[in-house]
């Protein structure tokens, strides 16, 4: 593992999601700045984009795979292909890297003969340092490429092993789950605007109040229903709110919520 670490790793793609797992490794004293390199096929925000980081640039994906033992492939889904077309002769016994939604295993095991492929499901919280991501390993990778790769994305928040055939539940619930959660913490906080709260201090108090509830969970050996109880006086505020809760139709509507967000997924995998 020590020795991964002083590797060089090129990064293809040098957007928020890139930016935040290098801001994290870099932080975190798992990297050095001195071996991790970047490309981005514009190279404007190539140039933005090292800078900012600290990294060294290279111009084109040819020097990047000559320069490196590991790859991190971190752009759009759509352009995958030409990636590969343009990377796949240069591949040589490389750890290669994707954190890509929709885009298999398979189809790099395919395109990409017996290399070493680790696929992360990771989400935006890596930004603010609260992510989490979902590893799993290919058929070719080492379970030294995986514990890499997750104790990489763990400096980014949490981190945890995952069957590929589970990935399109995972993408629903932490990939695409934090749009929800914004969702939740923007009613809540504009239901108190209703009720005459000015709606700045509403939000602050919703997000918190969410951050704080997420972080019990982490903190407490308790359940969910058990944390619920410890909030929950019987014939007070909180009874009436659960009350609410309960008589609605929320529990199926975030079921549907997850089950169509992991069917999207699903699709995008092909």
């Amino acid at each position: 593992m020590n020795e991964m670490t002083e590797q060089k790793i090129g990064f293809i793609g040098l957007g928020k999601m890139a930016s935040a797992i290098i801001k994290g490794i870099i932080s975190s004293g798992f990297m050095k700045k001195e071996n991790i390199l970047g490309y981005d096929v514009n190279q404007e925000a190539l140039k933005i984009a090292s800078k900012n980081l600290d990294i060294t640039p290279v111009s084109t994906l040819e020097e990047l795979t000559a320069k490196t033992s590991i790859i991190l492939i971190a752009t759009k889904p759509f352009v995958i292909k030409n990636v590969i077309d343009e990377i796949k002769d240069k591949i040589r016994n490389h750890l290669v890297i994707s954190i890509l939604a929709g885009v298999s295993l398979k189809f790099y095991e395919q395109n990409l003969p017996n290399t070493r492929i680790v696929r992360v499901m990771p989400n935006t919280p890596a930004l603010v340092e609260e992510g989490m991501s979902a590893v799993c390993k290919g058929s070719f990778a080492y379970d030294y490429d995986a514990e890499f790769v997750y104790n990489m994305f763990s400096k980014l928040g949490r981190a945890i092993y995952i069957d590929e055939k589970d990935i399109d539940i995972v993408t629903a619930i932490s990939g695409s789950g934090p749009a929800f959660y914004y969702y939740i913490i923007e009613k809540i906080a504009a239901a108190g605007k209703t009720l005459g709260l000015d709606y700045k201090t509403a939000l602050e108090l919703s997000a918190q109040t969410a951050l704080g509830a997420a972080k019990m969970m982490f903190k407490t050996p308790d359940t969910p229903e058990e944390l619920i109880r410890a909030v929950t006086t019987p014939g007070g505020c909180t009874e009436v709110g659960n009350n609410v809760l309960a008589n609605s139709n929320i529990e199926e509507t975030l079921f549907k919520t997850i089950k169509r967000t992991m069917e999207k997924a699903r699709k995008l995998g092909g």
